[in-house]
């Protein structure tokens, strides 16, 4: 998917993006800059999650009695998290709306009503919702094709309609690789793509049962 010598995994799912194309005499910010001009809706489910891992972690070495703490403690933590991205996805976005259709560690796959230029970077704010991330990170655009040479190639690869859905404006595809990102937003894209990645293949093992 991208042109990166050792990318990450990744994963067909979609979810939303905030695009705003930074200007090419502008450096891209340092990881300080990049932390300041987070959301603080951002921050807080940043902080949170980082709590809960580190938390849950220790737990981990507890005997086979704390299991029913431990699970407590997760269903706690999932509702801090949905209340907290509630709160984050009402805050005002900056940038064009897109949709995205495959992500991972190395960057995304988006649909766009417009070309990308290639080289050209942009401030991205990130939400997986199923998997409850929220980001904001800058990316290049690699490549970009109109959606009609998509539609061909994945009909030439017998790729159904479903997985290839796009939204109705959307006539363009672009691949965007991570320029500047936090190390914890890459662990937790790397944890969700594994996370959607699992789910897929329950689904497809519960599909070839049923059909038995």
């Amino acid at each position: 998917m991208f042109t990166d010598p050792n990318p990450y995994f990744s994963v067909p799912h979609h979810f939303t993006a905030y695009l705003s194309q930074w200007p090419n005499s502008q450096p891209l910010p340092s990881e300080m800059a990049l932390r300041s001009m987070q959301s603080l809706g951002i921050q807080l489910l940043s902080e949170v999650k980082t709590l809960e891992a580190n938390c849950l972690l220790q737990l981990r070495h507890l005997d086979n009695d704390a299991k029913a703490v431990v699970d407590f403690l997760k269903l706690q933590s999932r509702k801090v998290d949905l209340v907290l991205q509630h709160v984050l996805e009402k805050e005002t976005q900056e940038g064009e709306k897109c949709i995205g259709s495959q992500f991972g560690g190395s960057g995304l796959r988006l649909f766009t009503p417009s070309a990308l230029a290639i080289g050209t970077h942009y401030k991205i704010t990130l939400f997986i919702h199923d998997e409850l991330v929220a980001i904001l990170c800058f990316g290049k655009v690699v490549a970009t094709q109109p959606i009609t040479a998509v539609q061909s190639q994945n009909n030439e690869h017998n790729i159904s309609a479903e997985s290839a859905a796009k939204p109705c404006d959307a006539q363009w595809q672009a691949d965007v690789e991570f320029s500047q990102i936090l190390e914890a937003d890459v662990e937790q894209l790397v944890k969700a793509s594994l996370n959607v990645q699992q789910k897929q293949l329950k689904l497809r093992k519960l599909s070839r049962d049923e059909h038995q």
